[in-house]
């Protein structure tokens, strides 16, 4: 509700309250002379007889200004200072921040996190970019407007080249949950430590928790310095490994070592997420459409076969190999042997033996490894146009893989939706399209199988 307060000017009218920050409030009222919402920071009064701490609160507008107009950074309005109060204007975001999202709803699933990531990487690199160094980046400090797109605000510990600098070294600066081992360390804050800080962010995105996370600020502080980089998967099942080279790389402990950009770390996590999938992943035209090559993990590409004799031979072996695995606790490793023949030219035949291993179902918790395991044979079945045979299997990954968010999940509804859509059911897999692209984002396949729908 709207406070009486004279610590405002009379142009902003109604001011309600809405946080507090280490040196000051938040409050949220209109503009009067342009008519909008802006959201105003105001100094504590028990600091505002502190020249050192006006002088920050100073360098934090002169930081944020620098950088109003950079793409998903908080823009600043107005700078003043009003009954001795210094003030910082700024626009006003609704949705929140990215820390009441993680209280509220703990992990987020992989598609909105890359995407708040990728918000965040243009905001920071842009910051970089003009000299400017944010030094506490945390989802606190991500806010989100209404269409949930992320900007960075509260520069208010920030340096910025040009700035004289309020912080000696030895200070330490920041939060503990996202300090770099720089930091930690009293060491002076530089780019590379706000990457550091955006890696942990990113982490505890994707998994609801922070890497270090400790019962005192002061272990977490020093678990960034000596605490080995942990597993996304030791967090969280539904994870791929695939994504803990690229924590090693932004967790550094040696600035060198780290991410030249925030973008380059982010682009980095995308393609974990899809090479997880391994090389099925990439989705291909369907049967009958001219051979392409299938894209493999880090750029290598093999041509096509033209003609695949016995494919169905090696996409059923590898189904029957998958559901072997339901039968129990007690239930053997399945070995399958499957003949392939490949007629390469005319004349001329290869003959080769492959092996399809799987491992027994042990509990409950290796029901998402099942699922993506089924997925992939399910996929392995769509590639051969056998969709009435790649639907239950589908259907089964997908039971084991709904809730968890993660980019499988996406895989594992496209491929309910494009078997059923190439049955003739269009109605009923199209719901399915729509639940992959809302995780995994869009793809030309959405497209191509949405205009079969509408041809039929």
């Amino acid at each position: 509700m709207p406070v009486e307060t004279d610590i405002l000017p009379p142009r902003y009218r109604g001011p309600q309250r809405v946080g507090r920050g280490g040196m000051g409030e938040i409050y949220r009222a209109t503009d009067a002379t342009l008519g909008r919402a802006v959201a105003i920071k105001i100094l504590a009064e028990r600091y505002a007889e502190d020249d050192a701490v006006r002088e920050r609160f100073t360098r934090e507008a002169l930081a944020a200004a620098r950088l109003s107009g950079e793409p998903n950074i908080v823009t600043i309005f107005d700078v003043g200072d009003w009954n001795d109060r210094p003030f910082i204007v700024m626009e006003y975001l609704a949705g929140g921040s990215l820390e009441e999202k993680l209280r509220r709803e703990g992990a987020q699933p992989t598609q909105q996190a890359c995407e708040w990531l990728e918000d965040t990487a243009r905001a920071l690199d842009a910051a970089h970019g003009h000299g400017v160094v944010h030094r506490d980046v945390k989802p606190a400090n991500l806010l989100l407007d209404r269409d949930d797109n992320v900007y960075v605000a509260d520069f208010g510990i920030a340096s910025a080249a040009g700035l004289d600098s309020m912080t000696m070294t030895g200070t330490v600066m920041g939060t503990a949950g996202y300090l770099s081992p720089e930091q930690a360390q009293g060491d002076r804050a530089t780019a590379a430590s706000d990457r550091y800080a955006f890696g942990v962010v990113a982490f505890e995105l994707l998994t609801g928790t922070r890497p270090f996370e400790a019962e005192s600020m002061t272990a977490e502080a020093a678990a960034h310095v000596h605490a080995d980089v942990p597993s996304v998967v030791d967090r969280l099942p539904s994870l791929p490994y695939e994504l803990d080279p690229v924590f090693q790389r932004a967790l550094a402990k040696e600035p060198g070592a780290r991410y030249a950009t925030c973008a380059e770390f982010v682009a980095d996590l995308r393609q974990a997420l899809h090479e997880a999938a391994g090389m099925t992943r990439q989705l291909t035209s369907v049967a009958g459409s001219p051979p392409r090559a299938y894209a493999l993990p880090r750029g290598r590409r093999f041509p096509v076969v033209p003609a695949l004799v016995g494919l169905g031979l090696i996409v059923a072996g590898i189904a029957a190999a998958a559901l072997l695995t339901r039968g129990g606790d007690a239930t053997p490793v399945a070995k399958t042997f499957v003949r392939t023949v490949v007629k390469t030219t005319p004349g001329k035949t290869i003959t080769q033996e492959t092996t399809v291993t799987t491992a027994p179902a042990a509990s409950a918790g290796t029901s998402l490894a099942q699922g993506r395991r089924d997925s992939d044979a399910a996929f392995n079945l769509i590639r051969a146009a056998n969709y009435s045979a790649a639907l239950p299997l589908a259907q089964q990954a997908l039971s084991e893989l709904r809730g968890t968010g993660n980019i499988y999940e996406g895989y594992a509804n496209y491929n309910v939706g494009t078997s059923l859509i190439h049955l003739g059911r269009c109605s009923e897999g199209l719901p399915y399209l729509d639940a992959s692209e809302r995780i995994q984002g869009h793809r030309s396949e959405f497209d191509r199988d949405r205009a079969l729908c509408k041809n039929r």
